[in-house]
């Protein structure tokens, strides 16, 4: 039998949503150590037993494979940037971290949505990684929504609702379509636009916005919110969303295909799309995309780290 291709099997393994965790535990002379995971599970109530895998290529594997006790911290939403630092960061990662020790002296991570204090109870080896199983002496839960994670990106429940919830009377709601390298526009009197339509029921705009889409030629596949603000002139809601078009589909006509390269230096219909497609342009580069809640003029983006 041939085996799966590593690469796509990641992939399908990365289409099941998780949470984010942050694993932490100390070495023999007290130095603490820590690793992001999504591979978290609660395993058993009685006894209260949770799982966690630390992979063998990690820096750390070794203290935690001697380890006999350990934490999780389940990460809140917001906490991308702790999770980053978990992940990736070469330094003293809880220099950069707020944080403080539980009752084995493990470190808890503040802010996280919840917190474990465990005794390991069992250790298994699995392929490439290790099943660590904690028994649970003691945790606590904050009640607050936890960050998601799936196919590559985070993902903020609660945001993405206060994205939706905006959008009630006098709302415009479009689409930011990437194809090859590429984003299609449309050309109005005015100047260039994402493709837009206004919804007249907010529980199914995603599937009015999709066949409005396809009204103009366009199955694209559409993503997450992108840019939820409001023109306190006209009253008018707008929300965007990232969407994705099949490079090998024709260009519809009425559509305008403008290089990633090139879009902050068009004329846009409005200065809040002008600098939504700026914004878009440089985040296009890493492909690590923020969310906007505010006005036309000001406001605030939310890192959601949208990688694809």
């Amino acid at each position: 039998m041939t085996p799966p291709d590593p690469r796509a099997l990641r992939d399908a393994f990365g289409s099941f949503m998780t949470g984010v965790t942050v694993v932490t535990t100390r070495e023999a002379d007290g130095t603490p150590v820590g690793f992001t995971a999504n591979s978290f599970a609660s395993v058993s109530l009685d006894p209260p037993l949770l799982s966690v895998c630390p992979g063998k290529f990690l820096s750390s594997y070794e203290s935690f494979a001697a380890c006999t006790r350990f934490a999780v911290s389940i990460l809140a939403e917001g906490q991308e940037d702790v999770s980053n630092i978990f992940a990736r960061f070469k330094g003293d990662r809880f220099a950069e971290v707020a944080h403080r020790s539980d009752l084995h002296g493990n470190p808890l991570i503040y802010g996280a949505a919840a917190h474990f204090s465990c005794t390991l109870h069992q250790r298994i080896e699995a392929g490439d990684h290790s099943i660590l199983i904690g028994r649970v002496d003691a945790f606590e839960h904050a009640k607050t929504r936890g960050l998601g994670y799936v196919a590559g990106r985070y993902f903020s429940l609660g945001a993405e609702r206060e994205a939706l919830a905006n959008m009630g009377g006098g709302a415009v709601c479009g689409a930011i379509v990437e194809a090859g390298g590429a984003v299609l526009l449309e050309r109005t009197p005015s100047g260039l636009r994402p493709p837009q339509m206004v919804p007249t029921d907010r529980r199914t705009v995603l599937d009015q916005l999709r066949t409005a889409l396809e009204a103009l030629g366009l199955c694209a596949r559409i993503g997450r919110a992108y840019s939820v603000f409001t023109d306190a002139r006209s009253g008018t809601h707008y929300s965007y969303f990232l969407a994705r078009q099949d490079e090998s589909a024709p260009l519809p006509e009425g559509l305008v295909a403008i290089p990633v390269s090139e879009l902050a230096a068009q004329s846009y219909a409005s200065p809040a799309i002008a600098t939504m497609m700026t914004r878009f342009a440089l985040e296009a580069g890493t492909r690590s995309f923020g969310l906007y809640l505010g006005d036309a003029d000001d406001g605030a983006v939310h890192d959601m780290m949208e990688r694809v």
